[in-house]
């Protein structure tokens, strides 16, 4: 798949982009903490004001690609130098006497991302159906999302811009990417040549360019959008209805991965009324082998969900009422009363009996993900081969105790404790006064059958009759990270 601009214009424009400190971390330092992050936000006041006299190449860059200026061709030529400007025309449109930016070409870490002009960059402009999304929120989140294991292979399943196989490119000696759009593959080569990487770029539906192939890592920021399966945007819509395209990719996992491999996928799923939401999403797992770990960060109500889809392709409802009852209607003869967004993450662990976990963790997560998927499922793979009696455990850094008490006759009477993680998924976990023992002599020094014994006799119950309480509790308490074990 060609790139925007040829191999050698790339190489010219990579070192004007740098010598010119067009980098993340310049353009903070040149506009300081506040006014970057405001400009992240589409607020350009702050950005414009600190550019607008300086005049140098950087300067012009901001305004150009960040800000969405007109800027005059000489300093525009300078500011892309070496490379010359009649070489820069994909990225560039003639305004009047000056050009401006025909694409977002944005920092990134310490990359460089190439993709369609933003809806804050065109604004009152309904976005293409072919448009190609550059960095945002949901592309954030999976990255964030997925355990970063030095891998052998990996694929990045509708690439876009290739943000993703960015990432891919860090901890993969290959990275495979597909997308159903031709022109979202000619964005990603260019974002891989302009960061100097190769990527294999195949164009089709999601899976289908690499059927019969299998990967140690997919990821994908599928078109997850759930709605009546129509296309509008091929960036949110995959023509399936409902939530269709999320079960497609579970389904498709298994002849996916390598043995071991994982698939991590950002997903909608429907609440469909009188219907557990995490019954739908178990059936389609069913049968599948694979370990998984679904996770519910958002709920949307129907209305709000077709708004907030509507207006992120500045789609003016109140103008095009059609657009959203159409919507809604549908949503109401499937008896939909909310679309919840999450992560699925996968493994082929090869385990007769996988481990499936279905939650909502609302307002728990704590940033990023990744690191506490990938210790999340070496719990697992310890749960499964270890005796916990013959063990010893410490509590989790920082684990905290919540008591809740009210003024009684006799002073204080404690109604509940609750163990809670102050950092990464937060979790609170309600406790007995035994259990809360038991977790407060995990310092590490004794086996759990120890601790069992002790409390035996504290208590005057025979030990094996404690020990089938003590042993889920444990397991449990492991699984969420509140307890974890020591080295033999």
């Amino acid at each position: 798949m060609d790139a925007l601009l040829a191999s050698s214009d790339l190489t010219r424009l990579r070192e004007a982009l740098g010598t010119a400190g067009y980098t993340a971390s310049g353009i903070r330092a040149r506009l300081g903490e506040d006014a970057a992050a405001a400009a992240a936000r589409n607020d350009f006041r702050a950005a414009l004001r600190i550019t607008q006299e300086g005049g140098g190449r950087l300067d012009t860059l901001i305004r150009l690609f960040i800000c969405g200026q007109t800027e005059p061709l000489d300093r525009v030529a300078a500011a892309l130098a070496p490379l010359p400007l009649d070489a820069a025309v994909p990225l560039l449109e003639a305004d009047g006497e000056g050009v401006r930016a025909a694409v977002e070409l944005e920092p990134y870490g310490d990359w460089w991302v190439v993709a369609d002009l933003s809806a804050g960059m065109r604004p009152g402009r309904p976005l293409p159906a072919d448009h190609v999304l550059g960095i945002g929120g949901a592309s954030s989140t999976l990255a964030a999302a997925t355990v970063r294991h030095p891998v052998g292979t990996a694929l990045d399943l509708g690439t876009g811009c290739g943000v993703q196989a960015l990432h891919l490119s860090t901890h993969a000696r290959q990275v495979t990417a597909t997308d159903v759009l031709p022109r979202a593959l000619r964005f990603a080569a260019t974002t891989a040549a302009l960061n100097g990487l190769e990527w294999e770029l195949l164009e089709g539906d999601l899976t289908r360019p690499v059927a019969g192939r299998r990967f140690d890592l997919v990821v994908s920021n599928p078109p997850f959008v759930a709605g009546p399966g129509t296309t509008a945007h091929t960036y949110r819509d995959s023509g399936r209805p409902g939530d269709a395209v999320c079960a497609e990719l579970v389904a498709a996992a298994p002849t996916l991965l390598a043995d071991g491999g994982h698939m991590q996928f950002l997903a909608n799923w429907l609440h469909v009324s009188g219907e557990d939401w995490r019954e739908r999403v178990n059936d389609w797992l069913a049968g599948t082998g694979l370990d998984a770990w679904v996770i519910q960060r958002e709920v949307s109500d129907p209305l709000a969900y077709v708004n907030l889809w509507l207006a992120d392709a500045s789609e003016d409802a109140a103008r095009q009422p059609g657009l959203a009852a159409a919507w809604l209607d549908w949503f109401d003869a499937q008896k939909v009363d909310g679309v919840g967004f999450g992560l699925i993450t996968l493994r082929a662990g090869g385990h007769a009996d996988p481990t499936v976990r279905i939650e909502d963790l609302r307002h728990t997560v704590g940033g990023d993900l990744g690191p506490l998927i990938s210790d999340w499922f070496s719990r697992q793979d310890f749960l499964r081969g270890a005796d916990l009696l013959r063990t010893r455990f410490r509590a989790a850094p920082g684990l905290t105790l919540r008591q809740e008490a009210t003024m009684g006759a006799e002073g204080w009477e404690v109604g509940s404790q609750q163990l809670a993680l102050p950092d990464g998924l937060r979790w609170v976990e309600e406790v007995d006064p035994v259990a809360l023992t038991l977790v407060g002599a995990c310092d590490g020094s004794v086996a759990l059958q120890d601790q069992v014994d002790l409390l035996a006799v504290a208590h005057e119950v025979p030990a094996p009759v404690l020990a089938e309480v003590a042993v889920p509790l444990v397991s449990h308490l492991v699984e969420r990270g509140i307890l974890l074990p020591c080295a033999p």
